[in-house]
């Protein structure tokens, strides 16, 4: 992909549904760089903050948080050092949200999760794809990484999609799995992941064919 004209691909997905695998495969075939987990320690770098409390923070929200406010939308302010509320989980989120908008001015790449096609939204310069599919190929791709029992995955799976599902909540104020939050959105059961990755650079030909 031409560095001259960067441009973002943020990629949300229902576990078992490949989006991160589609993601690898993506920027793999466009030569541009990966994130995912890697936002973690470039946010935890920027802040000074431990990496390990943005790991336990990653895509969830706390019960408290759910019980005490419905949701705290991302405003794109930092909590200064002084603050108490310095460590908090919502500036984990504005320091990540930091590095993900730092990214998409400086290089072309793709981003899994943490809500950045929200924390985007502004950009001329980003794609936004959410790839899903139904429960049962879901846990028949789980079941190719995650041992456990058909119910175990079953449960695992729902678990992990519920607390993605708030974390975006949380911090958007929208819904995770409305298509209207996204520029595309593909059937990855339906595609398979090489098609998927062929329908996203096609979308990004017609979106950004200058």
């Amino acid at each position: 992909m031409d560095q001259s004209s960067k441009v973002v691909i943020t990629i949300a997905r229902q576990y078992g549904s490949g989006g991160r695998t589609i993601g690898e495969m993506l920027a793999e075939d466009l030569k541009v760089h990966y994130y995912d987990k890697e936002l973690l320690k470039l946010a935890s770098e920027d802040s000074g903050i431990n990496e390990r409390l943005f790991v336990n923070a990653d895509e969830k929200v706390k019960v408290t948080h759910l019980f005490k406010v419905i949701k705290n939308v991302y405003t794109g302010q930092l909590i200064p050092p002084e603050s108490e509320d310095f460590v908090s989980d919502d500036n984990l989120f504005n320091y990540q949200a930091k590095v993900i908008k730092e990214l998409a001015g400086e290089e072309s790449c793709v981003i899994v999760g943490r809500c950045a096609d929200y924390v985007l939204k502004d950009y001329e310069n980003v794609l936004s794809v959410f790839i899903h599919a139904p429960k049962d190929y879901c846990m028949e791709q789980a079941a190719k990484k995650v041992s456990m029992s058909s119910r175990d995955l079953e449960r695992y799976i729902a678990r992990t999609d519920k607390r993605r599902a708030e974390y975006y909540k949380y911090h958007t104020g929208r819904e995770w799995t409305d298509a209207r939050n996204y520029d595309l959105c593909l059937d990855s059961s339906k595609l398979g992941f090489e098609r998927c990755v062929e329908e996203i650079k096609a979308y990004l030909k017609v979106r950004f064919k200058d």
